[in-house]
């Protein structure tokens, strides 16, 4: 489970997160069915949050209502294995009613297949519960910097994955810089592609939010994917979160 000693919090969320995000207003949506994991994780977020608020949702369908009430989060995390409505469902239905609203799966297991379901799904980044509370953070600050964040024991190998030390230095390791995708010889127009692609938005979204033609999003997808050497969508969002891509 995500924790951290009560009188460290702030102090690591705002050495993690630095002034600037500090002093921003931000409302977070956390949904997850165990009242004890919400508050601990809302009290982790409160230098996040500035005068803000985080709305606690204990199902999906609770989730919509808040957000019917209340309008578009800053941010959404939300657990997968919820009674009711299953998480990923949740993700997708906020993604499409919200498709600017970065949201954040939260999961028990972090295996690759789970973790690409909810890529799939519209989520911009996956943290494991076992993560600590500074692997939360910056995985935060990376999303809310328009990147994402995918857990590094979800793309190693069986044998790695299985090892403790690997475990614990993939869950202790620093973020690595950051390249643009203008370091990628991507265009302006291409680097818009690619982040609505990161942010799961289908062609027809990407075709009308940036007034483009069907056939020029798909050229621009085209060199996206030739850029970060793959072939499909999901593979385009897992190879970018590998980069630690920004925008």
């Amino acid at each position: 489970m995500i924790a951290v000693p009560a009188r460290r919090r702030t102090k690591t969320a705002a050495v993690l997160l630095g002034s600037s995000t500090l002093a921003s207003k931000m409302n977070i949506l956390l949904t997850d069915d165990h009242a004890l994991f919400r508050e601990g994780v809302a009290l982790l977020l409160q230098p996040l949050i500035a005068s803000g608020q985080t709305w606690q949702a204990g199902s999906c369908d609770e989730a919509l209502a808040l957000l019917d009430e209340h309008g578009a989060a800053d941010l959404a995390l939300m657990d997968l294995a919820m009674p009711g409505t299953p998480g990923l469902q949740g993700i997708a239905v906020l993604r499409e009613r919200w498709p600017q609203m970065p949201v954040v799966a939260l999961s028990s297991a972090d295996d690759r297949e789970t973790v690409l379901q909810a890529i799939d799904a519209g989520a911009m980044g996956f943290v494991p519960k076992s993560s600590s509370s500074p692997v939360l953070m910056a995985a935060l600050q990376l999303i809310l910097a328009r990147g994402i964040y995918l857990p590094p024991l979800a793309f190693l190998g069986a044998a790695a994955a299985q090892s403790p030390s690997t475990e614990r230095a993939a869950s202790q390791a620093p973020l690595p810089p950051a390249p643009t995708p203008a370091a990628l010889g991507l265009s302006p127009r291409q680097s818009d592609v690619l982040h609505l692609i990161l942010q799961g938005k289908p062609a027809k979204l990407i075709e009308r939010e940036l007034g483009l033609s069907a056939s020029t999003v798909k050229t621009h997808t085209s060199a996206v994917l030739r850029a970060l050497n793959v072939t499909t969508r999901t593979q385009a969002v897992v190879a970018a979160s590998r980069l630690g891509l920004r925008f």
